[in-house]
């Protein structure tokens, strides 16, 4: 796993007009390049009497898996533009459509890549994005009076419950930057007299 990365959460969209071209940018999380292919081609449908449909993703989380498209721009003026933004902000799992809807005046390779660039820049300007951390994923069963104070312990930054089940006892399902694990579990520990039980469930990323 890498030290973390940031994705979009929802679907964001935004427009800007240069010298009478109408530049509009759509940006969404994916989970892996097949997601991140279905988003273009619906932007594309979506804009099918558009210019240009151009287009950059990372399609996973580590930053390795990424391609960019000029769409019949001049080369190296739209896509890489597009894909330097995303990867200069460490935006992983994450698509860009720009689409160009051409206004007649011709903006040059200069003005196209701050165009193509900035349509990419000012959208996550508006996007809600997550920060996805390294984190542990842990259960313990307790019982009520136990569960009203791990809550309380649990109420720090970087330390997030994601799941509650209440029964004859309550099991708390909870997620740990992976950095601070050691100590909360200490402190859990330390807290309950070492009558507790944390079993770890999974390495993942988890947004915090």
């Amino acid at each position: 796993m890498s030290s973390g990365y940031f994705t979009v959460t929802e679907r964001a969209e935004n427009t800007t007009v240069i010298e009478r071209s109408k530049f509009i940018c759509s940006i969404s999380g994916v989970k892996d390049e097949a997601e991140a292919k279905e988003f273009i081609e619906k932007v594309r449908k979506t804009h099918s009497l558009a210019n240009h449909n151009c287009y950059a993703y990372i399609a996973d989380d580590k930053g390795l898996i990424q391609k960019f498209s000029d769409d019949g721009e001049p080369q190296g003026t739209a896509g890489l533009p597009m894909l330097e933004v995303l990867k200069n902000k460490k935006m992983y799992k994450t698509v860009a459509v720009v689409t160009r809807y051409f206004g007649g005046i011709k903006l040059g390779t200069g003005g196209l890549t701050r165009a193509y660039g900035g349509a990419v820049s000012d959208v996550l300007a508006l996007a809600k994005i997550a920060d996805m951390q390294q984190a542990d994923i842990l259960k313990t069963v307790l019982d009520y009076e136990g569960y009203s104070r791990l809550i309380k312990l649990l109420s720090v930054q970087d330390v997030a419950v994601i799941d509650t089940e209440f029964d004859n006892q309550v099991q708390v399902k909870f997620a740990v930057k992976s950095e601070i694990k050691d100590k909360v579990l200490s402190k859990l520990i330390d807290a309950f007299n070492g009558k507790i039980e944390v079993c770890q469930l999974s390495k993942e990323y988890y947004p915090f």
